[in-house]
């Protein structure tokens, strides 16, 4: 099992940043993939960012890439994910997940999730 808690969220203006985290427990987490999702009011949920188990790799959607970087942490069992040029619809729940089987874009396809941190961003 893996716990995951994320933090970081609030409200920011758009054209803003904003750093969120993502603290893993109970598993091998320099073994796992994590990944940063994003669910708005009303819509599904939608992949923004995953990273390989060594952080060599990363992976974004096309809505995001240039503006936000996942970024990963081992020896303190951490990823981030800082959110930079914030737009108002980047305005989302934002959940980090881990350990995926298959496609990184699919949420199915990951077997762990946090509880999720409020991103709201203000015209």
């Amino acid at each position: 099992q893996a716990q995951l808690v994320e933090s970081g969220g609030g409200l920011v203006q758009a054209g803003g940043s904003r750093r969120l985290s993502c603290a893993a427990s109970g598993r091998a987490f320099s073994t796992l993939p994590m990944g940063w999702f994003r669910q708005a009011t009303g819509k599904e949920r939608e992949f923004v960012a995953a990273v390989t188990s060594s952080g060599g790799s990363t992976f974004y959607a096309g809505s995001v890439k240039g503006r936000f970087t996942i970024s990963r942490d081992n020896a303190k069992n951490t990823v981030y994910l800082q959110m930079n040029g914030l737009k108002p619809e980047d305005t989302a729940v934002y959940y980090c997940a881990a350990d995926p089987d298959g496609d990184y874009s699919r949420p199915l396809s990951w077997h762990y999730w946090g509880q999720g941190t409020q991103v709201t961003v203000s015209s």
